[in-house]
């Protein structure tokens, strides 16, 4: 999708700092909005918290060990 948007300069300049392998506001802006999805994406698997019940012999470890 193409679009015309304009930046925070100063907000822009410090994200390059923190950024080490991209290179282009392109590059700056797609790995923001994927940082921006995925962390909503934890924010609604924290919605879960308490709503999932496990059964009493559960264990993980023995789980692992099939």
């Amino acid at each position: 999708m193409r679009t015309n948007v304009v930046l925070n300069d100063e907000l822009v300049a410090e994200a390059f700092k923190f950024s080490e392998a991209v290179s282009t506001k392109r590059e700056l802006i797609e790995v923001a909005l994927q940082e921006y999805v995925n962390n909503r994406k934890r924010k609604n698997l924290k919605e879960l918290k308490g709503k999932i019940n496990f059964s009493k012999d559960y264990n993980y470890k023995k789980m692992r060990e099939m």
